[in-house]
């Protein structure tokens, strides 16, 4: 089994939003690694995920079985649907000074 290593001050990666609901021990927890780390939960939530997800022999076996798709599915259901109309330009608003301003 390999360990998890969690750098200290080390929060900066790609972001990409997630909603879920943290159970209030596993919450408490984090808060603490993240106190304890010096990083920002979404680097640690992003750093456990990983580390799971790798730990996982059944879902990586599926993985590597899985013949090639796309990475986000939902990308591209979006790409199908017509494109939404553009917004038009604001409007331009005359300075409060007056002309010679």
């Amino acid at each position: 089994m390999s360990k998890l290593k969690i750098e200290k001050a080390a929060s900066k990666v790609r972001r990409a939003p997630l909603k879920v609901t943290i159970d209030g021990s596993v919450a408490d927890d984090l808060e603490l690694m993240c106190e304890w780390s010096e990083n920002d939960s979404s680097y640690l939530v992003n750093i456990l995920l990983g580390f799971a997800i790798a730990q996982s022999d059944d879902f990586q076996k599926y993985k590597a079985e899985r013949p090639s798709a796309p990475a986000h599915p939902r990308d591209a259901a979006r790409s199908s649907s017509p494109a939404a109309p553009k917004p038009q330009p604001a409007a331009v608003v005359p300075s409060e000074r007056g002309p010679n301003a």
